[in-house]
């Protein structure tokens, strides 16, 4: 039997409520399944830990994180102690960075039962990979002088080898799917970056035999919400990625359903998996926070373990328990964070 060392952080907010159920998902799966189960060892690190040691996490917490198969992530933020840029930038995005989490993935569905705000979702399923590891959201800039002649700058890093890498997994994983692959450029209006961004997925759609399209990004926003059910696998550099997840995320219905995966590729470092949504401290504590999420981010995990089974199993869990109206208030429900997950369970057994 396969035995997977989770690392657990619940971090802030509804992370605390959604975390703990998710696990009871992912072990009551792992039960089920009878092949493999998960050891999962919690950490405290959040804005609680922060307002206690002036840190999001301890300074060898790197090192502590690097003995694990994966990290299964709550939520980070509690804007009204601590601002998010150090919360952020002291636990989620160092993890990020520093365990070289080069890919964000992000699934898109339409389940039966959701109220999207489409008039006609048409059953669309699509995933969008985004390169995350530099792109627009590269640390590279500055600001000078002050007043009115103050000036920032922001640098955008493009580079073959994170690009690659990026349009090669989309490939890989359209091959799994239904054979599409896009991609999201800009190349009418940024003239070095995405015409260079451009080139490459070129280059590296000629190594598969798969279907390719390639839109501007404010063009392919505006087909995700007309029609996104004739997309497949969407490619992105760091920020058009971010923007069409979102778009991703709301025309399924809600953000606290929507999964994300940080995907660390060659094997030295553990990836991360994290919901969407948030903290969400406006309903934290009061029972509702919707667990479909974290579970799905759960899922996700499993999927990245080579555990395709149970995690079919789960996503199959999900779609019965939303199709049945078993629903948390964000999406039009009555039923509590806790009779969501007790009734995915009893659909999983």
């Amino acid at each position: 039997m396969n035995t997977y060392k989770i690392a657990v952080i619940p971090g802030d907010g509804i992370g605390n409520e959604v975390v703990p159920k998710a696990l009871e998902v992912l072990k009551q799966a792992a039960e089920l399944n009878g092949t493999f189960q998960l050891e999962c060892t919690t950490f405290p690190w959040s804005c609680d830990y922060y307002m206690e040691h002036g840190k999001m996490m301890p300074d060898d917490g790197l090192e502590q994180l690097k003995k694990f198969d994966a990290i299964f992530l709550g939520a980070v933020g509690d804007p009204a102690r601590v601002p998010d840029h150090v919360s952020l930038w002291g636990l989620l995005l160092k993890i990020r960075r520093q365990f070289k989490q080069q890919l964000n993935v992000r699934p898109a569905k339409y389940l039966k039962g959701l109220e999207s705000p489409l008039k006609n979702p048409k059953g669309f399923d699509l995933v969008i990979v985004r390169e995350n590891s530099e792109g627009e959201y590269s640390e590279v800039g500055g600001r000078i002088y002050q007043g009115e002649d103050e000036i920032a700058i922001q640098n955008n890093v493009f580079s073959r080898k994170a690009s690659e890498r990026a349009m090669h997994y989309a490939f890989q994983l359209a091959e799994k799917r239904k054979n599409y692959v896009t991609s999201a450029t800009k190349s009418n209006g940024i003239v070095y970056s995405m015409p260079f961004w451009d080139e490459i997925f070129k280059s590296v759609s000629e190594k598969y035999n798969i279907k390719t399209d390639s839109f501007h990004i404010d063009a392919l926003s505006a087909y995700f919400i007309t029609k996104p059910e004739m997309f497949d696998v969407v490619v992105a550099s760091n920020l058009f990625g971010d923007i069409l997840s979102d778009i991703g995320a709301a025309i399924m219905g809600s953000i606290g359903i929507a999964p994300a995966a940080n995907i660390h590729l060659d094997g030295e470092y553990p990836s991360m998996f994290e919901p969407v949504h948030g903290s969400a401290p406006d309903i934290a504590g009061k029972g509702i926070a919707n667990p479909i999420g974290q579970i799905w981010t759960g899922k996700m995990m499993l999927d990245h373990l080579g555990e395709k089974n149970a995690a079919d199993n789960i996503m199959s869990a999900i779609e019965q328990t939303i199709a049945n109206g078993i629903k948390t208030p964000d999406l039009s429900g009555s039923a509590s964070t806790k009779e969501v997950t007790e009734a995915i369970i009893s659909y999983l057994k």
